[in-house]
């Protein structure tokens, strides 16, 4: 005998209330200097669009995406609304960039992989990330990987490794022009989340 539940005028099967609760909606946040690319980034991601014309953010964009991911033990699929704040990246905006920093679960840092000044200042993103979410997770993307060569890229990447910051969960070389790791990247952020909810 199948077992109803009324929830708000509705009738649905017990499988069915489960898929509704298991809708969870988590905040991640995308920063790093002015004209790195995380617009682009999100782009790609949510929308499967790129644009070689510079997209410059004014304060702050919300994009929303669901994704799939494993639940506990691998046994269900659960299904997450990533809610990807986009915050400018001027100078002007870093002062309040905090503010908007609050409550997110995680955050992307990106640089850009020709510009070396982008990469120096990913380590005061980090702290920064952190001294106001100290349990978020941080995943670094090297952004642009299609304007340079794999050998420079590798250099980079060994040389920002973070190993000290134990919060800093992965690395990707990514580009929004070819959609290197893009999806990997936030899928692993997605199922670190989950699986940080039900731990």
């Amino acid at each position: 005998m199948v077992k109803y539940i009324y929830i708000l005028l509705g009738i649905y099967t017990c499988n069915e209330i489960l898929r509704i609760m298991s809708n969870i909606a988590k905040k991640i946040c995308i920063v790093g200097d002015f004209g790195v690319g995380k617009t682009s980034l999100i782009r790609r991601f949510v929308e499967r669009q790129f644009s070689d014309r510079y997209l410059s953010s004014v304060g702050v964009k919300i994009y929303r995406k669901v994704v799939e991911v494993n639940g506990k033990n691998h046994q269900e699929e659960l299904t997450v609304q990533l809610v990807i704040w986009d915050l400018e990246g001027s100078n002007k905006f870093k002062k309040i960039t905090p503010t908007y920093l609050q409550g997110a679960s995680a955050v992307i840092i990106v640089g850009d992989v020709n510009r070396q000044e982008t990469l120096v200042h990913i380590a005061e993103h980090i702290n920064i990330f952190l001294s106001i979410n100290p349990t978020g997770l941080i995943v670094v993307a090297f952004n642009k990987m299609d304007l340079t060569d794999e050998e420079k890229v590798s250099i980079i990447i060994n040389n920002y490794q973070y190993q000290e910051q134990e919060r800093v969960i992965a690395h990707y070389p990514t580009s929004a022009k070819t959609g290197l790791y893009i999806d990997e990247m936030f899928e692993k952020l997605a199922n670190r989340i989950i699986s940080g909810v039900e731990g």
